[in-house]
């Protein structure tokens, strides 16, 4: 679909000829442009045919059914290894050839060597001629090995790329296949794992994997020659090296472990990387930082800890390719010294090549080829493993026929269905369910939370499991799910989905979608790339994306999960009217709703309840049985008896339709659960007068407005800016040592560093220090057997004596010494592994922490600029390079470095000649490697960025995995998943190409070096002896593919270090402000007590080159004021909660309870908000810790929380309730139940200020009214501020802040700003029809008169406290009763005449002398006095004596907190001790608990009767 990644340029090799492809001259164009500019994509080599992904992951695919189907029945299980090696195997052997034949050189050339050291041997017989010939085949056996090293292993490692290559394309595919039952076993950071760091081992793992054959071999001619050198002494050293492979088993064994306990706790690290990315915004907002970082400190030390003891290990190996064959010389060299052979120049140099070379090939080259096998043993595993979870069984719609005809007599039909998602558990998620949908029909499904409607899809689409009946399907389906899903590419690509662009019918498919617009001032209109996860489009424009694909596909039956939930009740009916009962009139749609308004125009509605249908038929029919809908529905052309009171009229229909849904449970699965949450019913607390309750705003989706996307059908559409993601940034030029300074500095201090540095030097003395040992030692007896040789001659002339002095060789002594410099080359060679590893052990430990710590305090604007692809990138990938692959490559280089400037070194002593020839070649390689690593640079980066969208297409497609199958695209997405790989794999190639390129060049300078030092010797052979030739040659030798070895570790140490610099630069990033402000400006303890909220002069804006969003904005909300937010798209809605939370620094005055939020910390002030997201966001692991992170509540206080969401059987019902593991990204819970565990969540913490963001966007009417009932009832005491998508939710607020472009356009009662015709409400709330508008005003009107009504009884009851307290202060009780009582007529007087009622009022309650007697006699202060309607009410309340409140005579309940009435006979026994009528009196007394009430009473009784 992605035509972008594409471009065309053809590989060279294609055409190259022999000797080109040999010397790997086809690379030179590549060179040169990369050494005069920066590569770009468009400069890779297009991959060849045998390695397309597409090419390899059929081949793959289809060996793997082979081996499935071999397999079945019998005992042996399906092996990847089989697999692999039936489309490998053959090629791999004969490279096998290329590598004896190389092997084969390495053992001939010392044999030439000994020939030229025989030269330098008195007496040798050997002539010069002879001694240049065998310099010339020693120089050629140099240049064989240059020839045949590099095809060997380019052809190894490419095989090794085809093989991750196939891996990798057979994974994704498997993942397209895997049902919820597979995918509840496995995680995102699982399979993003898989891809990244497991399937590398088989680059690692074919190199040396033919040394299993080819060294026994070589092992059995190198006996050979050394049992004819030394006899039998040979043995011990071979027997030395035959112990030690059950060593190395054991050591590949622990490996393996350590290898499976570290990807185990990799994937849990990468997972929960996952996680606190995509919900960053979330974690920020609930200061979660501290329990995450913990969670993820936690993981990480777990898999450093495996790390250190697999990094203890590789030490092992490091040194055992260095003392391995030194090793080997101690116990050879002693054995023939302990049977008194003495070795002379020429025996030793041809047996120390010979036994360095096999104690490299058994300590080494074997050792990491096991260790190697183990790894790939453990990649097995964990691929079988995943290859065998369970798949969904292909159907005939969930193919894709691109020659696909329309079918005719579309339908489907639903039979008797009883299906559940989790096989453990006993409650069924749909059961006995029968439906028909023909052609032209409509189906409406209905029903609250969890009552299994998106199962009931997801049943047709075949993703849940049927037990019984059947479902069949007549045409190609398409599905628009409930949470829109949009992938990181255009807008075009994510609408027409690979499908041919057809203009016309795309511009049709915008129009009735309502996106054009949109599109219109969108930066590259419908060619404009949108973010990952669609992060850059608001959640209308994603829903209405989402539905414009499934319009373009053209199937012939259309699921829709609720795909109105998130656009505005204009643009819903836009839609419904232009698209279902439009564009798709004649065609089967299945319509989950909560939108009620719309079921009048469906031909049959069902109505699912707990997974059962309770109900079926037209809506005529249903209302006929009983079931009336007018309670319910609420339409344009409609209008609604209501009574006296305001509400719906309910018959007993409704009634009956209403308990069927307002008792459904709130705890059903979503379509793609895990595990099932068992039903639980919720009582109604709308229960009036003793009858039910069905308020119109809580009930109808029909009177809901989403400003979302105010206003996109009329001229007034305000379209929304897109954002565009950012381009990854890629560095260019070297890798400074700056980042090499911070690496080290990360891992070691300066005495750590100085250590290494020491012990660096002192292993690589002591190396050299063994070599010359041995040559003196050997210079030793080789004079010592030119001595007797003579005296032996001259013996045998006839000579008794002679004058010739042999010289004393002291064995045991050489051995001695010998020994202790082999025991100082294991000791400095171990302890400098060690040392080295810990080193950068401990900075990638510190790199990682660093870089987790800086992107949990980064701004949330990086986020949104940045996919999780990328971000993951580097917790993934360029951590697994520091963990794994950079401490063995820098220490390798290292050691290799020391051991090359150690062989010049000795070369150039031993033979000063040899600089004549090393000054040019320095000066060569120089400007090669210069010339490379430009060029290697460049790809190095490239390979680093074109890997990411491999891993993003892979997260994509698992987010949105019901949506591609259901559409039958997984052939598009496996295609787009290929290209993806081909242009990784462009990257990869030709970073193995270059290496090659470079390492065939400095193996033939390191040729040309033996033949130097090989004829130099032979020029200069009168001042050097054998021992010195043996060593320098013998160095040369050893040269030859260590040099090009360590200049492409050196390249490759620069290449690693690029994923030092990635990590750096995200731990370089800017940071919020401190989470916790110094003592001086910390904020009080009890702060905020009132929650007041005053903004001066605000400005907001995202970054310093975008425009400002909020305005100069000043406003003031007083505390436990509600307040409304609303505004079109775009008017900066959500920036009021960026700015409140400092998300973004905004620039002004904000002020809590006067302290300024600005000043403090982000901790200090986020603690004190609590937020309801209108996404809500669930993370992996146990409810408990999702409710609370922190453990500050008890559970009590958690199953309370539960509870007053209506959540508490649910959760009950699960087998491990609070402990209950959540799914990754919460998907074993439905979205509305997600949005309840929100809510409880901001109930425990019980702050004074609450912003609620649109909370209830897909819960059903009666979860919505709960959700609103109970933020009323828990948040009454709380400044409340909630961002309105939806008009009913806020018109009953105290006052509604009107946005328009990021100023405050309106702010007052709702009811007010209603009066303004030209007002922006006013015109927001006109265009939700003329019914809805009615309701609006009517709402705002009565919620304005209750307030206005309560405000004037607080400035009586003020006004009356001011005479009691007067009146007490005084002890005249009578008078104050008096006084009030004029007072109360002259008012009463006053209404009868304006009001024309007539009404009589009643006498003034005498409760006022009890209270002022108690007061006299108990001093307490009296805290509360207040009224209520029409009458006087006097409530006195909190008095410790146990009398809380007195209210006046009033027919209606009493507003303050009332639990009982005091019997009449008392009050009248209490007003006739008063001198007062009993009859005029209603006494309440207040906030009493019932068990003391009575007591209390009589308290009060028996005082009066004191008193008087």
């Amino acid at each position: 679909m992605d035509e972008s990644i594409r471009h065309h340029n053809p590989n060279p090799i294609l055409r190259a000829n022999p000797l080109s492809k040999l010397l790997f001259w086809w690379m030179n164009p590549l060179f040169k442009n990369g050494y005069e500019r920066q590569l770009e994509v468009e400069d890779m080599y297009n991959v060849v045919n045998e390695d397309q992904s597409e090419t390899l992951g059929n081949r793959l695919e289809e060996e793997w059914a082979k081996e499935v189907e071999r397999t079945k029945g019998g005992k042996r299980q399906p092996s990847l290894f089989r697999a692999l090696f039936r489309m490998f195997g053959f090629e791999y052997l004969l490279l096998g050839l290329i590598l004896l034949l190389e092997e084969a050189t390495k053992v001939i050339q010392p044999l030439l060597l000994g020939g030229l050291i025989r030269y330098f041997t008195p007496g040798s017989g050997v002539g010069k001629t002879e001694s240049y010939l065998f310099a010339g085949g020693v120089s050629l056996c140099a240049l064989v090995l240059a020839v045949t090293h590099h095809p060997y292993f380019f052809g190894v490692q490419r095989i090794g790329m085809k093989m991750r290559i196939a891996c990798c394309s057979l994974l994704y595919r498997k993942s397209l296949r895997l049902s919820n039952e597979g995918l509840s076993k496995t995680t995102t950071g699982q399979i993003v794992n898989l891809l990244s760091n497991d399937v590398n081992r088989f680059d690692q793992a074919v190199i040396f994997l033919h040394f299993l054959w080819v060294g026994p071999l070589e092992a059995v001619a190198v006996l050979a020659i050394l049992w004819h050198e030394l006899g039998p002494s040979t043995l011990a050293g071979f027997a030395v090296l035959l112990l030690l492979v059950p060593v190395q088993g054991w050591m590949g064994k622990l490996f393996s472990k350590f290898r499976t306990k570290t990807a185990k706790y990799t994937d849990e690290r990468v997972r929960l990387m996952n996680e606190i990315i995509a919900g960053m915004r979330v974690i920020k907002m609930y200061c979660w930082e501290k329990p995450f970082g913990d969670l993820v400190k936690k993981v990480r030390n777990e898999e450093i800890r495996y790390i250190w003891r697999k990094k203890i290990l590789s030490a092992t190996v490091a040194v055992s390719w260095v003392l391995g064959p030194r090793f080997v010389y101690l116990v050879v060299m002693t054995t023939v010294s302990l049977v008194g052979i003495h070795l002379r120049a020429r025996q030793l140099y041809i047996c120390l090549p010979l036994l360095f070379h096999m104690g490299q090939m058994m300590m080494g080259v074997l050792f990491v080829t096991n260790q190697n096998i183990q790894d790939v043993k453990v990649v097995f595993i964990r691929f079988y493993t995943f290859l065998q979870l369970s798949e969904l069984p292909s159907t005939e719609h969930g193919r894709h026929e691109k020659d696909y005809s329309p079918a005719k007599n579309c339908r489907i039909v639903i039979e008797n269905v009883h299906a559940k998602w989790d096989k453990e558990v006993d409650q069924l998620t749909l059961q006995n369910v029968s439906a028909t949908v023909e052609s032209g029909r409509l189906v409406s499904i209905i029903g609250p939370v969890g009552a299994g409607k998106s199962s009931l899809l997801m049943a047709v689409l075949n993703e849940l499991p049927l037990l019984e009946g059947s479902i069949s399907v007549t045409g190609r389906l398409a599905y628009v799910s409930q949470q829109p899903w949009v992938f990181s590419a255009s807008l075009r690509q994510n609408i027409v989905f690979g499908n041919k662009y057809e203009k016309a019918k795309y511009d049709r498919i915008l129009k009735a979608c309502a996106l054009n617009k949109d599109i219109a001032i969108m930066p590259h209109g419908d060619l404009t790339l949108i973010g990952d996860r669609g992060v850059s489009l608001s959640g209308g424009q994603r829903a209405r994306v989402s539905l414009a694909r499934a319009l373009y596909m053209d199937a012939d039956v259309y699921l829709l999960d609720d795909p109105l939930s998130a656009v505005d009740a204009a643009v819903g009916r836009h839609i419904f009217e232009n698209v279902v009962q439009g564009y798709l009139k004649n065609k089967p749609r299945v319509l989950v709703t909560h939108q009620l308004q719309f079921l009048k125009e469906a031909e049959q509605i069902l109505i699912l309840k707990e997974g059962e249908m309770i109900g079926k038929g037209t809506f005529k029919e249903l209302s006929m049985s009983g079931i009336d809908f007018s309670s319910l529905l609420k339409s344009d052309d409609e209008q609604t008896d209501k009574t006296a009171s305001g509400h719906v009229t309910s018959t007993s229909g409704s009634h009956h339709l209403q308990r069927s849904m307002s008792h459904e449970p709130q705890s059903k699965l979503h379509e793609s659960s895990r595990h099932r949450l068992h039903s639980t019913s919720s009582k109604s607390h709308e229960v009036i007068n003793g009858n039910l309750r069905f308020s119109v705003h809580e009930s109808m989706r029909g009177s809901e407005l989403s400003l979302t996307s105010v206003g996109t059908i009329g001229d007034e559409f305000s379209a929304e800016e897109v954002q565009l993601p950012e381009e990854e940034e890629r560095h260019q030029g070297t890798v400074g040592l700056s980042i090499y300074y911070e690496y080290f500095k990360a891992g070691a201090g300066i005495i750590k560093f100085l250590l290494l540095v020491f012990l660096c030097l002192a292993a690589q003395g002591a190396y050299i220090l063994s070599d010359w040992w041995l040559s003196r030692w050997s210079n030793e007896e080789e004079a010592r057997y030119s001595a007797l040789e003579r005296h032996n001659a001259l013996l045998a002339e006839g000579y008794y004596a002679t004058n010739i002095t042999i010289p004393i060789v002291d064995t045991n002594f050489n051995v001695s010494v010998f020994s202790g410099i082999i025991g100082g080359v294991f000791l400095f060679g171990i302890l400098r592994a060690l040392m080295f590893f810990k080193v950068t052990v401990d900075a990638s430990q510190a790199l990682h922490n660093t870089m987790f710590a800086s992107i949990l305090r980064s701004h949330i604007g990086f986020f949104d600029t940045n996919p999780v692809g990328r971000i993951l990138n580097r917790f993934s990938k360029d951590i697994g390079h520091m963990d794994d692959l950079l401490p063995v490559t820098f220490f390798d280089f290292t050691q290799c470095a020391l051991l090359i400037l150690g062989i010049v070194g000795v070369a150039g002593v031993v033979n000063p000649w040899v600089f004549i020839v090393v000054a040019p070649l320095i000066v060569l390689f120089v400007i090669i490697r210069r010339y490379y690593i430009r060029t290697s640079r460049h790809i190095k980066r490239l390979e680093g960025t074109t890997r990411s969208p491999v891993f993003s297409h892979l997260s994509a497609s698992l987010q949105g995995l019901h949506t591609i199958r259901a559409f039958s695209v997984q052939g598009k997405f496996i295609e787009e998943f290929d290209n993806h790989q081909d242009l990784h794999t462009e990257a990869w190639f030709l970073f193995l190409t270059t290496s090659r390129w470079l390492a065939i060049r400095l193996d033939w300078l390191c040729a040309m070096f033996v033949a130097a030092v090989s004829f130099f010797c032979v020029v200069a052979a009168d001042s050097l002896n054998a021992g010195l030739v043996g060593l320098s040659m013998t160095y040369a030798m050893t040269l030859m593919g260590m040099f090009q070895w360590g200049v492409r570790q050196s390249a490759e140490v620069e290449n690693q270090m690029i994923s030092v610099e990635r990590v750096l630069d995200y731990s370089r990033l800017p940071s919020e402000a401190p989470l916790e402000a110094p003592n001086d400006r910390k904020p009080p303890p009890d702060w905020p007590q009132h929650g007041r909220i005053s903004v001066q002069r605000v400005s907001l804006k995202y970054s310093t080159d975008t425009p400002t969003v909020l305005k100069n904005i000043s406003f003031t909300i007083e505390a436990r004021e509600k307040i409304g937010i609303v505004g079109r798209t775009g008017a900066g809605k959500s920036s009021l909660i960026t700015m409140l939370f400092r998300l973004v620094e905004p620039t002004g005055s904000i002020t809590i309870d006067d302290v300024d939020t600005l000043q403090i910390g982000l901790h200090d002030l986020r603690n004190q908000i609590s937020i309801i997201p209108q996404d809500p966001v669930l993370f992996t692991g146990k409810l408990r810790r999702n409710l609370d992170p922190f453990s500050n509540h008890s559970d009590d206080a958690l199953w309370k929380a539960l509870g007053e969401v209506q959540l508490k059987n649910a959760v009950e019902d699960l087998p491990h309730g609070l402990d209950t593991e959540v799914s990754e990204g919460g998907i074993n819970f439905s979205v509305g139940q997600r949005q309840l565990i929100c809510l409880a969540r901001a109930i425990l913490r019980n702050n004074k200020i609450l912003m609620i963001d649109e909370a209830t966007a897909n819960v059903d009417p009666r979860t919505d009214g709960l959700i609103q009932q109970t933020i009323r009832e828990k948040f009454r005491k709380c400044t409340v501020l909630t961002i309105a998508h939806r008009l009913h939710t806020i018109m009953d607020s105290d006052r509604l802040l009107v946005l328009h472009d990021g100023e405050i356009e309106e702010f007052d009662a709702p009811h007010l700003l209603l009066q303004k015709p030209e007002g922006l409400l006013r015109k927001l709330v006109e265009q939700t029809g003329k019914t809805e508008t009615t309701n609006l005003i009517e709402i705002a009107r009565k919620s304005y008169e209750n307030k206005n009504r309560d405000d004037i009884n607080e400035e009586v009851q003020a006004s009356n406290l001011a005479e009691i307290m007067r009146a007490i202060s005084q002890h005249d009780v009578a008078m104050t009763i008096e006084e009030l009582d004029e007072l109360r007529m002259a008012e009463s007087k006053e209404k009868e005449a304006e009001n024309g009622t007539g009404d009589k009022e009643e006498d003034i309650e005498d409760a006022a002398e009890k209270v002022s007697r108690e007061e006299s006699e108990t001093k307490d202060p009296v805290q509360d006095i207040g009224g209520k309607d029409e009458d006087l009410n006097v409530d006195v309340g909190e008095m410790d004596n146990g009398v809380k409140s007195v209210d006046g005579p009033t027919g209606e309940t009493p507003v303050g907190d009332v639990d009982d009435e005091v019997e009449s006979e008392e009050k009248s026994k209490l007003l006739a001790d008063n001198g007062k009528k009993a009859d005029d009196l209603d006494v309440d007394v207040g906030k009493v608990d019932e068990n003391d009430e009575a007591n209390e009473t009589e308290n009060l009784l028996s005082k009066d009767e004191h008193r008087k």
